[in-house]
């Protein structure tokens, strides 16, 4: 391909709206445009990466026993009102009608229609396991767009469905599944985790993993033992758990402290008022699970895990109760909550649990209870996990390691679904006794465009992208220093011409430009090797570089077109 051709708009700046590494860099490198809000164009550059994205994927979900389909982005309403979706799902939700006045929805994910597929389709044992995917456009109306890919309204998505006979098959097809996400994201060259994660609004009744490449810039925080392999999404973490003797053993009752704080709502305000550390105050919060109050009780330096809550429940809303409802409750302003005396239920942590005695609120303005022991007080309370998972707590798989904290950008996630969907939408098949029952499945999604942002957030430098050669645009950039120099043109145009009559993607700089202006494009594009012809062309000489190395070579033609061919001594 000759440069001159090629629709490729470098900038010099750094676009001011953009906030990631990456997404500066896909701009800066003209690899995509914003039509709109989360909505991009993918320029010839950013185009060939996506499809070699795209191949690595086919290629491991082929390997992986899935076969490719193709469903419509445009969805019935009524397979949606089916599943119970619809109205849960929320603003994401593309809603539209057709002027017959039909509703349908833009699919944010395709569950509901790959059922409905199956349903129709798959009636008998004999027909089981089949595990279908597709490579296709999703849209979800973000509230706030952001990071170019890593957050849009319209992405690329790899979405994959098994349905088996039973929960043994589908452990197999999740296996399958998560063996393929990890070749898939080895090939790619990401830096990446497999956590433990909570199923969201796709639901369902088994395991989930989320896949995470590690990244400053991401969104989701990951906890991870120092010692074993464990590693869980922050919504999803556990922590190793030892309840105190003394709450075991129960305690004996003493009086409690009336401590006066007015005016005192908060933990940072508490700590400083009474002298103690956060760790000895209970912190109440009163939420509003499915139109019921209930109170959660966490340590002060500990946060309420919404997600482990709902969960807990089984609720499908949660929310903080607002202050009418909290006075109402505990017959005091917000921040004067406190678990004794409430007649509410009251989910308390095990960290709180552990407590010899604490503060904690009234109940009553501007007061605070001290020596409240657990042991005593909240013998009514159900002791669980309710809390985020912290740096430095104690592994919940091996015991022995410690909690680490880092930064990822979810690039996949595989759920265990059941018969969340199947049930719904009476997707049933005959077994080999002649009994009817619902099909078992499991979802598999790769956010394609979004593991092309992860990417670049990882391999980068300060002169541009460093693409990992199993993704990038071209294989080799053959750069003449002048255009004007007819031997320097005619050996650059032998050596692209060499190479692409061998199968190597090659971009020839043939561009009237100064040899800085070519360098600079060269390093921000990031082609893994570049092939400089210049004074010595006469000599058959050229300079090779490679884009992730400092060293540049100086050798004969055989032998750079060799090296750039992949066939080396």
């Amino acid at each position: 391909m000759r440069q001159s051709q090629l629709l490729m708009p470098t900038l010099r700046e750094v676009p001011s709206e953009a906030e990631a590494a990456s997404h500066q860099l896909m701009l800066r490198a003209g690899l995509i445009r914003q039509l709109a809000a989360g909505i991009y164009t993918y320029l010839p550059l950013g185009r060939r990466v996506l499809r070699k994205l795209e191949q690595i994927v086919r290629e491991e979900m082929d390997r992986a026993g899935a076969q490719e389909i193709l469903m419509p982005a445009m969805q019935p309403a009524e397979l949606w009102q089916q599943s119970g979706r619809y109205g849960e799902y929320g603003p994401e939700l593309i809603r539209l009608r057709d002027r017959h006045e039909r509703e349908f929805a833009l699919g944010p994910t395709h569950e509901e229609v790959i059922t409905a597929l199956v349903r129709d389709e798959v009636s008998s044992y004999r027909q089981l396991p089949v595990m279908l995917y597709q490579i296709q456009t999703k849209f979800r109306d973000e509230k706030r767009p952001r990071y170019g890919l890593l957050r849009g309204r319209e992405f690329l998505m790899k979405d994959a469905y098994s349905f088996d006979e039973d929960w043994e098959g589908l452990h197999r097809s999740y296996k399958s599944m998560y063996e393929a996400y990890n070749r898939i994201f080895t090939r790619c060259g990401l830096y990446y985790r497999a956590v433990e994660a909570d199923a969201g609004s796709i639901g369902g009744e088994g395991g989930t993993h989320e896949f995470m490449a590690l990244a400053d810039i991401g969104e989701d925080t990951i906890a991870s033992c120092d010692s074993c392999d464990y590693a869980a999404n922050l919504e999803k973490a556990e922590y190793g758990t030892e309840l105190a003797a003394h709450y075991e053993q129960g305690q004996k009752q003493d009086e409690l402290e009336r401590l006066h704080t007015p005016a005192i709502r908060k933990i940072e305000q508490l700590v400083q008022a009474l002298g103690v550390s956060a760790d000895l105050l209970m912190k109440t919060l009163i939420y509003v699970a499915d139109g019921s109050p209930i109170a959660v009780v966490v340590r002060g330096d500990h946060e309420v895990n919404e997600i482990k809550v709902k969960n807990m429940l089984s609720a499908a809303s949660l929310e903080l109760a607002d202050q009418e409802t909290t006075e109402r409750i505990t017959g005091a302003p917000v921040g004067f909550a406190g678990p004794v005396g409430l007649s509410i239920p009251i989910l308390a942590d095990f960290a709180v649990m552990a407590l010899e005695a604490g503060i904690a609120g009234a109940n009553e303005k501007d007061y605070h209870l001290g020596n409240v022991k657990p042991g005593v007080h909240l013998t009514n309370a159900q002791v669980g996990d309710y809390r985020n998972a912290a740096a430095g707590d104690k592994c919940p798989r091996c015991g022995q390691g410690r909690l680490t904290f880092h930064r990822g950008i979810e690039v996949g996630h595989v759920f265990k679904l059941g018969t969340k969907y199947s049930e719904a939408l009476n997707a049933r098949f005959l077994t080999a006794a002649g009994i009817e029952q619902p099909l078992i499945m499991g979802c598999y999604g790769i956010g394609v465009s979004r593991l092309l942002s992860a990417v670049l957030e990882q391999h980068s430098d300060s002169n541009g992208i460093v693409w990992p050669e199993s993704i990038a645009p071209y294989r080799v950039h053959v750069v003449p220093v002048s255009s004007k120099d007819q031997v320097q043109m005619d050996l650059a145009m032998h050596i692209a011409a060499r190479l692409s009559d061998a199968g190597i993607e090659t971009l020839l700089d043939d561009r009237d430009e100064r040899p800085g202006v070519k360098f600079k494009d060269s390093d921000l594009i990031g082609i893994p090797i570049r092939i400089v012809v210049g004074k010595h062309a006469a000599e058959g000489i050229v300079e090779l570089k490679r884009r992730n190395e400092t060293q540049v070579q100086a050798i004969g033609l055989e032998e750079a077109i060799s090296i750039a061919s992949g066939i080396e001594n």
